[in-house]
């Protein structure tokens, strides 16, 4: 899965959007590779402390590692957070809070596509649990340290993905390994079938959770703390690789032969951790579909619709519980 694109975007957005990020802490989930790997380095470069949450793997360290190198001078604290398990998300946020008064920017980066209809040890869609589910809790669980901060954001990270039907209620419930199957191998080439449909709800479900928690923030006039979304179009990055492994897509195939860098992917949830001018639901996205710059886009109907957001909020709140504001 080469891409021979060079990278064309990123040291715009830091040039044009950037601000200095001293004194602030970020947590990035997903840094072992692609645009949560790219999007920490670039953040520490900017002076911020950087929690990078990830499972406890030789993947783990040997990106920490990596980071390091990449940044001399940059503040890493790894973090063990398994998203496909709520009791780890949990311990997570314990330790950052145990080490932090304050967060100032969650970036709710990892992800996993396409994967076979399988359950987590927790009972649900693994594609659901890590996309959506620990997300929700982790945000929860971080929130007070987020109050704590002059200025918060919550980075969402979605996708082309998002675009299709409506969200499911199904789809949050304890239903893993229930959900569809896992497709023939004509529609894991032509990305469609159960598999891509699970991915879907979760990439709606993340741009659902942004302008759900919006809304929720505004009605407790609580101003400071901004949730924001992004995309990355197509980029070349690790979900593809695991993806290809598991049987869902064809990673040599002619579409992404077409994709961005994964440092140009990671341009959206970049522009969102650091742009000044940034606002509460501001999206960040490729303006040419695929790939490009990472301007503001308007978000689709479905994104905004306000059945998508409700079943959303209550299908995590079922799983994990109630988010207190």
């Amino acid at each position: 899965m080469n891409n021979s694109k060079p990278t064309q975007h990123l040291e715009a957005v830091l040039n044009n959007h950037g601000q200095n990020m001293d004194n602030k802490v970020v947590a990035i989930t997903g840094t072992t590779s692609g645009t949560g790997f790219v999007c920490a380095r670039e953040l520490a470069k900017k002076g911020a402390t950087v929690l990078l949450l990830n499972r406890a793997s030789d993947r783990a360290s040997k990106a920490l590692q990596q980071l390091q190198e990449a940044v001399p001078e940059g503040k890493f604290e790894a973090v063990v957070c398994d998203l496909q398990q709520f009791e780890s998300v949990k311990k997570a946020a314990e330790a950052i809070a145990a080490r932090f008064n304050t967060l100032d920017v969650l970036v709710n980066n990892a992800g996993v596509m396409a994967l076979k209809d399988n359950a987590t040890a927790d009972g649900y869609d693994v594609q659901m649990q890590t996309n959506v589910l620990s997300h929700f809790l982790l945000t929860k669980l971080l929130f007070p340290l987020l109050k704590n901060s002059n200025e918060a954001r919550i980075v969402n990270h979605s996708s082309m993905a998002r675009l299709g039907g409506p969200l499911v209620a199904d789809y949050f419930e304890a239903k893993g390994g229930r959900l569809g199957g896992d497709g023939t191998e004509e529609d894991n080439l032509n990305f469609q079938g159960p598999r891509w449909e699970r991915y879907h709800q979760t990439k709606l479900a993340n741009a659902n959770f942004t302008y759900g928690l919006k809304n929720k923030l505004e009605a407790a006039k609580i101003d400071h703390v901004i949730p924001l979304l992004a995309h990355p179009g197509l980029a070349t990055t690790n979900l593809q690789v695991t993806t290809a492994v598991d049987g869902g897509m064809d990673g040599n195939s002619e579409l992404m032969q077409q994709a961005q860098t994964a440092e140009d992917g990671a341009t959206g949830i970049i522009r969102a951790s650091v742009d000044v001018t940034a606002k509460a639901g501001d999206f960040y996205g490729p303006t040419e579909g695929w790939s490009g710059y990472p301007d503001l886009l308007e978000p689709e109907e479905l994104l905004t619709d306000s059945n998508n957001m409700d079943i959303n909020w209550k299908g995590c709140e079922q799983a994990v519980g109630a988010f207190e504001f």
